[in-house]
């Protein structure tokens, strides 16, 4: 690595200028609050809400850790080679803050008021049959690999099958530290061409798929939206999930009605009825969020990084495997002739390249 002193001075320049847009100090405070709530013995009351709290506590910790431990190697490093070190006894550990850098900078573009929140993750078959419905669940692969490439956990809350094939719609729950805000630009409808597997003939067709995203959110989260009682009407039915004996012979999936909005949310993940109507209201939190959002980006065409509501309108991705390999999106420009890794969950390059570009 020609001029390792240089290359070292431009490392700790960039850092000191990501380093200002991370705000460690209120992610500091954030921590020590964070850390007072998790020894209220009553915490474990709520477990979702404690879940949240400490899944919270071990994402901040390990973020501002991780920037302050590359604070202090790029401090040491400088230290050593000015006190007379062989350059080349560190180029491999310039090379390890380099990369490590890297990630930090990229996670500042990351600075959305819930994008270290979960990822509530639906999608939705559209115009195609059979063929939208198997799209569907390709999609849900994909992302579903993905997930498991970040180290990331998924959960699987409501979904309806396809009378022949795939899946009418799913919606599961992405776990992880920044999964909304790596996410939520994979909303918009995706659009597939290809050679139909369930006609003999092998017509090539065209079939679309819906996918919305939103951030996992909590009461506490939320003060402004209240959700009243006397708003909800509830419904108890079995659960249609691979659930194992309990779940299938009791009621414990529910269905909840907002009925000021007509906002309609279904939760049967869980083998509780009582759990499962939390995880209701949590998705009813976060449809009513971005129902705000949607009203508010009316008043705010102009701002750049708005929140645009997925519709069949806003296509942000298309994806050709006849008579061409190609998938390609429609707002970076970026694109690929290898559809076989992509749709194994291999997207990486795609999210960055659209979270960058805004």
């Amino acid at each position: 690595m020609p001029d390792i002193k240089k290359k070292i001075e431009e490392i700790s320049k960039e850092f000191d200028e990501t380093y200002k847009s991370l705000n460690i100090d209120d992610k500091k405070a954030k921590l020590k609050e964070l850390e007072a709530k998790s020894t209220d013995p009553a915490l474990w009351d709520d477990s979702l809400k404690a879940r949240d709290i400490m899944q919270n506590l071990a994402d901040l910790k390990n973020e501002i850790e991780e920037v302050e431990g590359l604070k202090e190697n790029i401090l040491l490093l400088k230290i050593l080679i000015n006190d007379g070190g062989k350059v080349e006894d560190y180029i491999e550990e310039v090379k390890k803050l380099e990369r490590l850098l890297n990630k930090i900078t990229f996670s500042s573009f990351l600075s959305g008021s819930y994008d270290s929140k979960n990822a509530i993750f639906s999608i939705h078959a559209g115009q195609g049959g059979t063929e939208a419905m198997d799209w569907t669940n390709m999609l849900l692969r994909m992302y579903l690999r993905f997930a498991e490439r970040k180290n990331w956990q998924t959960k699987v809350l409501d979904s309806a099958s396809g009378e022949e094939a795939g899946l009418k719609s799913v919606t599961f729950l992405v776990e992880g530290n920044y999964s909304y805000g790596y996410l939520k630009h994979e909303a918009g409808t995706h659009r597939l061409v290809r050679q139909s597997p369930f006609n003999a003939d092998k017509l090539r067709q065209t079939s679309f798929a819906l996918v919305e995203v939103l951030p996992e959110l909590a009461d506490i989260d939320l003060p402004d939206i209240k959700i009243k009682d006397e708003d909800l009407e509830w419904q108890f039915f079995r659960s249609s999930t691979q659930g194992g004996q309990n779940v299938q012979k009791v009621s414990t999936a529910v269905r909840v009605t907002h009925k000021p909005t007509k906002i309609v949310v279904t939760a049967q993940s869980e083998r509780f009825q009582e759990q499962n109507r939390k995880i209701a209201l949590n998705l009813l939190r976060s449809k009513l969020w971005a129902k705000k959002q949607e009203e508010l980006a009316k008043t705010k065409k102009d701002l750049k990084g708005e929140y645009k509501p997925a519709s069949w309108g806003n296509q942000i991705r298309s994806y050709v495997l006849h008579p061409y390999k190609m998938i390609k999106d429609l707002r970076t420009q970026k694109e690929t002739s290898n559809p076989e890794r992509f749709l194994d969950g291999e997207i990486d390059d795609f999210i960055e390249a659209q979270i960058r570009l805004l």
